[in-house]
């Protein structure tokens, strides 16, 4: 029996009068799985986030959730969401568990279960025995973010979708809210859209790229550094010879490209290289500046270009393939 993805997104497009803030977005969200959603500031990602709760309709196209089309079903659709916007609006009145019960009757959580249900995202978000009765107005920034995941938590959702979960918090914060993002995997699914790009790489699945209202770039971060930085990459420093690197690794043979170079006050030549070939690359670049009486090597270490390059490669190749004859205009109203 075939599995329904958790969403499920076909030519999706939204126009605002003549302008398009997507077009023909698709892409498909399996059970259980962590997907980061990425893109510049106006690339989309807020759009298509609201349309697919059901807050915003589509010019055309399709989307379901849980295999219910948000189209002809956005009320049952958002009972399959749970949401966590950016700028958390709680109310700073309100004691945790107070605000998380006013919240899980206004999801329709039956009475009889209401105090379990609570109990168990309180639980969930580490907020049963350190915030429960807590004000939520005298609650670090960390714990906020908190308790809006477990408001969207509330409700039994299939999906929940956050948007910047760490902004603004700690390096122990954003710990913490990794490993609870970490322990929803495989129960539940979750969509994070974040600009804390090593954040996403820690945390996702895989990632889906999305500029000037189309996706551009979809995978793990191993497939897409094959698509989009294709090769060996490796960072050297070497003195003496600052002029002749790429004729000595020309004159053995290898392909080398110099991506980025730096030149310290002590004549220290810093590169980043791009290699191609088989065997031990590194043994190879490393033999062919020992050739050089002058060349001196002072450090060779093999680089793996990290999400945020690979985001950086993607973009540009989209803004690249529609800059001479684009077609449409993202909408400049329409958020990141």
């Amino acid at each position: 029996m075939e599995t329904i993805p958790s969403i499920r997104v076909e030519n999706l497009t939204r126009q605002f009068g003549s302008l398009t803030a997507i077009q023909n977005v698709s892409f498909t969200v399996n059970h259980g799985e962590i997907v980061g959603f990425l893109g510049p500031n106006g690339a989309g990602k807020s759009t298509t986030m609201r349309i697919l709760s059901g807050i915003m309709p589509a010019t055309s196209g399709s989307a379901w959730v849980g295999g219910v089309a948000v189209a002809h079903n956005p009320y049952e659709v958002k009972q399959r969401i749970g949401y966590m916007p950016e700028n958390n609006p709680l109310p700073d009145d309100m004691r945790v568990v107070e605000y998380l019960r006013f919240r899980a009757r206004l999801k329709g959580v039956p009475r009889r279960k209401l105090r379990e249900t609570v109990q168990d995202v309180m639980e969930t978000c580490d907020l049963a025995r350190t915030a429960r009765r807590k004000i939520i107005g005298t609650l670090s920034k960390g714990f906020r973010q908190r308790v809006g995941i477990a408001d969207a938590l509330l409700g039994n959702p299939e999906v929940i979708i956050m948007d910047e979960p760490t902004i603004g918090l700690d390096p122990h914060q954003i710990q913490g809210i990794r490993k609870l993002i970490n322990n929803l995997r495989g129960r539940l699914t979750v969509v994070l859209s974040s600009h804390i790009l090593p954040e996403i790489e820690r945390s996702c699945d895989r990632v889906i790229i999305i500029n000037r209202g189309r996706v551009v770039a979809s995978g793990t971060s191993d497939s897409l550094r094959e698509e989009f930085l294709p090769g060996n990459r490796f960072e050297l420093e070497v003195k003496g010879c600052e002029a002749r690197v790429a004729e000595l690794f020309k004159a053995k043979g290898l392909e080398v490209e110099i991506l980025d170079k730096e030149e310290s006050e002590d004549h220290i030549l810093k590169l980043t290289l791009r290699a191609e070939g088989n065997g031990e690359l590194g043994a190879q670049l490393i033999a062919a500046l020992s050739d050089s009486p002058d060349c001196t090597l002072r450090s060779l270490a093999s680089r793996v270009p990290n999400l945020e390059e690979i985001f950086l490669a993607a973009t540009k190749r989209s803004w690249e393939e529609t800059i001479d004859s684009p077609k449409t205009k993202p909408a400049a109203a329409a958020q990141s």
